[in-house]
């Protein structure tokens, strides 16, 4: 997507973002909090994204300045016999909020989901982000507010495993 009047363009990762990528989760994480649970690295990044391609990555720039990305995979409904696009990130840095890029990062993945015959686009949000909550419901979305979301990792994950 180009934007030849506002100067907004999105791309596709490259493996010379691995740098980049890696510089803007962390800020995603200091913005939500969680900048503690951060333990990847910049090769971790290339390598999964670049090498084992287990998630796709955008970028949003504006001129020649980086200022929101997304990280996206599919995902799989059982009931509708389809893949989704699941978005795990999306983040736009502090500056460059409230001027339409997030909503372009989001119309560019519907339409990947779309192209790429796709029934869903789904995502998380934090409870305690109430103005990207407003923001998503403005865009169409609905909350599914009759799941949970669980999570086993780590040790747990190990020792459930038997490993």
């Amino acid at each position: 997507m180009n934007d030849y009047k506002t100067g907004f363009m999105i791309r596709a990762g490259e493996e010379k973002d691995a740098g980049l990528i890696m510089s803007m989760i962390r800020e995603l994480a200091v913005f939500e909090g969680l900048d503690h649970e951060i333990t990847a690295t910049v090769e971790d990044i290339r390598k999964s994204l670049f090498e084992k391609t287990q998630a796709e990555i955008i970028i949003g720039w504006l001129k020649e300045e980086p200022v929101a990305f997304a990280l996206y995979f599919y995902n799989y409904s059982t009931f509708l016999g389809k893949a989704g696009v699941y978005l795990e990130d999306l983040y736009v840095r502090e500056k460059y909020r409230k001027q339409g890029f997030g909503k372009e990062m989001l119309r560019y993945l519907a339409r990947t989901a779309v192209e790429r015959r796709c029934e869903r686009l789904d995502w998380l949000c934090l409870d305690k982000n109430a103005p990207a909550i407003e923001f998503y419901k403005n865009l169409g979305a609905h909350v599914l507010d009759d799941r949970r979301v669980f999570r086993m990792s780590g040790d747990r994950l190990s020792r459930f495993a038997g490993v």
